[in-house]
Order: C-alpha cells, then sequence, then structure tokens
C-alpha cells in the first residue's frame, strides 16, 4: 500500500470515530478502530524509511558523540540555530525568513563534566509524519536523542506546542512519559488471559480482548499492572515506542511582557531564555538539560593517590552500579574486579567496602580494588 493510499485509510477510520458516539457500548469498537490506526501510522512510517523519508537521508545521518544526545525541535525561525551557536559555538545558519536550516547540524558542549552533543533540526511544520517540510527525518533524528528539546516562540507557544506534541506522538514518541507496566506474554492455546494487578477503570475485558486479536494476540497472558487506557494498552502491544524526556524552551521572552511570561511560566517543564540576549540560559536551562538527562559524575581515585576530580566518568542514573562503572571504564576491570572503596553519599561509611552491585550517587569516589 503507498503512502497515500495509507494516509487515506487513516482519514476514513477517524471520520467513522467522529462519527461513532463515545459510551460503554461502543467502548470495544473505538478500542479497535485506534489499533487500525496505530497500525496504519506504523505502516506510513515503515514506508517513509524504505523510500528515504526516514530518519536517515542526505545531511541526517550524524554519528551520535559524547555521553548524550540532545535535539532541539521547533517551527521555523524560533531561535534554534542563535542557541545552538551560543552553546557550542557552532555556527548554524540564521535569517530572519523561515526555513533557513535544511539539514542536521550538530555540535558539542561540555557541563558538569558531561559531553553533550546537540543537534539544530529543521523547522518541523503541521503534517510532518505525512511527509511536509522534511518531517520524517527531523523526526527520525528526534527518535535517536536523550533529551528533546522544544523551542516555542513566546508569540505563540501553546498552539505550536500542541502541533509538535501531535506529530512526535504521531512517530511513535512519548514525551516524558514512562512506559506502561503491562507485561504480555503470547501463549501456544487458549483464551486471551487477562491479569489484572491493578483495578481497571478505564477498559473492560471485551476491549481489551478485542484490541489484543487486532494485534494476533489471540491466546496470551497479558498482566496490566497499573490502571490502563486505551493508548497504554496499544503502546505495549506496539512495541516499538520510544519515551523522551523533553523540556520546554520559551524562547525570545525579550520580546513579550513580564505579565505575559508570568502566565507562560506555569506550563510544565518550562524554561524561559532568551538565546539573543543570554539571558537565563547557562543557569536555567542547562541545569535543566542536566536534570532531565539523569546524568551523575562518579570520580577516580587510584590506591595511594587523592581523587582525580577534573575527569569524571559520566553515568546514567539508571546503570549505576560499581560494575556499570567500571565497564565504562574497561570490561577487563570489570572481570579483574575483588571489591571496591566507595566515598560519598551512597555509604554509610567513608569509605565503605561494597560488590559490584552497589548503586552509587552523584559525585562518589571509587577505588577497585583488583583480584
Amino acid at each position: 500500500m503507498s503512502a497515500a493510499d495509507i494516509e487515506k485509510k487513516i482519514a476514513e477510520i477517524e471520520a467513522e470515530m467522529a462519527r461513532t458516539q463515545k459510551n460503554k457500548a461502543t467502548n470495544a469498537h473505538l478500542g479497535l478502530l485506534k489499533a487500525r490506526i496505530s497500525k496504519l501510522k506504523r505502516e506510513l512510517i515503515t514506508t517513509a524509511t524504505k523510500s528515504g523519508g526516514g530518519g536517515g537521508g542526505e545531511g541526517f545521518d550524524v554519528r551520535a558523540t559524547g555521553d548524550a544526545r540532545v535535539g532541539l525541535v521547533g517551527f521555523p525561525s524560533v531561535g534554534k540555530s542563535t542557541l545552538l551557536t551560543l552553546l557550542t559555538g557552532v555556527e548554524s545558519r540564521s535569517e530572519e525568513y523561515q526555513f533557513t536550516t535544511l539539514t542536521c547540524i550538530p555540535g558539542t558542549f561540555k557541563y558538569k563534566g558531561c559531553d553533550v552533543q546537540l543537534l539544530d533540526l529543521p523547522g518541523i511544520i503541521e503534517g510532518a509524519l505525512e511527509g511536509r517540510g522534511r518531517g520524517r527525518q527531523v523526526i527520525g533524528v528526534a527518535r535517536t536523542c536523550h533529551l528533546i528539546l522544544i523551542v516555542l516562540d513566546c508569540k505563540s507557544p501553546l498552539g505550536h506546542k500542541r502541533i509538535i506534541e501531535q506529530e512526535l506522538e504521531g512517530f511513535g514518541i512519548r514525551l516524558n512519559k514512562k512506559p506502561p507496566k503491562i507485561r504480555i506474554r503470547k501463549l501456544q492455546k487458549g483464551p486471551v488471559n487477562i491479569i489484572k494487578i491493578a483495578k481497571q477503570t478505564h477498559l473492560d475485558d471485551k476491549t481489551i480482548e478485542k484490541i489484543c486479536k487486532e494485534y494476533k494476540y489471540n491466546s496470551c497472558e497479558l498482566m496490566l499492572r497499573q490502571d490502563t487506557t486505551m493508548d497504554e494498552l496499544i503502546d505495549a502491544l506496539e512495541g516499538n515506542r520510544i519515551y523522551i524526556p523533553a523540556v520546554y524552551v520559551l524562547n525570545m521572552i525579550d520580546k513579550i511582557s513580564i505579565e505575559e511570561l508570568d502566565m507562560l511560566a506555569r506550563i510544565p517543564k518550562v524554561v524561559p531564555i532568551s538565546a539573543k540576549q543570554n539571558w537565563n540560559v547557562q543557569e536555567g536551562l542547562l541545569s535543566s538539560i542536566w536534570k532531565e538527562l539523569k546524568m551523575m559524575r562518579i570520580y577516580t581515585k587510584p590506591k595511594g593517590a587523592i581523587p582525580d576530580l577534573n575527569e569524571p566518568v559520566i553515568m546514567r542514573k539508571d546503570k549505576c552500579t560499581v560494575n556499570d562503572f567500571c565497564l565504562k571504564i574497561h570490561k577487563s576491570l570489570a572481570d579483574n574486579m575483588k571489591y571496591a572503596w566507595v566515598w560519598g553519599t551512597s555509604v554509610k561509611f567513608n569509605p565503605q567496602k561494597v560488590g559490584k552491585e552497589h548503586k552509587l550517587s552523584d559525585e562518589d569516589v571509587v577505588q577497585i580494588v583488583k583480584k
């Protein structure tokens, strides 16, 4: 099926959903239609990738470097290029007209010892998923980032925010969300066995069964560990969703009044800045990037020497055991480790003898003792 045929089919199903009344009797039917739309969108993305309209393409194949990758996403002419130049020193062409940036422009900056790769992506517009502008390439690169900075023009932030979120959601990116606590296991025979660990207020058994069977889970064990919505169940069955933290960068605050700024600052996870005037970039934006990336600095201490506080080992909070620390330096260090001495907030005593599974905290000092 061509991309045009898929888009037409999606439009037809959306029209049917709009005509259908929402009540308990139609809940299962609406769930089935939502699942079909999700499958068609996945097919649309696959078709785009095969035809060269995915994350790759000329100017978009940028090798990942550093400890973390951050993408600048936003409408044209919202100040992404100015922000890239300010943070990294890389000159990204900046003009008054739209679509100045046509490819992915990388730069790097250092913060608290962490090397961050910053990508200036071309302006995104409504209909990016269907291929308008260079939307598919932009969102394809965004899927590879550890954090997305959604840059908004302070003159029309809410409208832009809604459209960008909609386009990213359509491409399987879930912003500031956690994967649903759902476990699915296919069985050789039997019905759809639903195990409800938490009380379900959004879905009934009939709806769950219909959605599962749409994804060919005719015989399976489905464990719901949370009060699950229809969208969360579809995401779990799709299995290709990317969960990425996002910060909303409200740029050009030098062009609005204090009263307007006070209202816009109430948007969750928003950081107001002026890239042109360098307002609130260092103390506001960079500290928010560090917080959302959930990075840690671990310092090494050779035996009989003082700790090296100049070059920390950068680690993520979800992978922060002593074993992870060793693997970050070299695989052989993990194999030859006997135990470790740790100074810092992760231990009760300074120093404390710990094993491979001990979880480290930010700014801990570690000395590895080999076998």
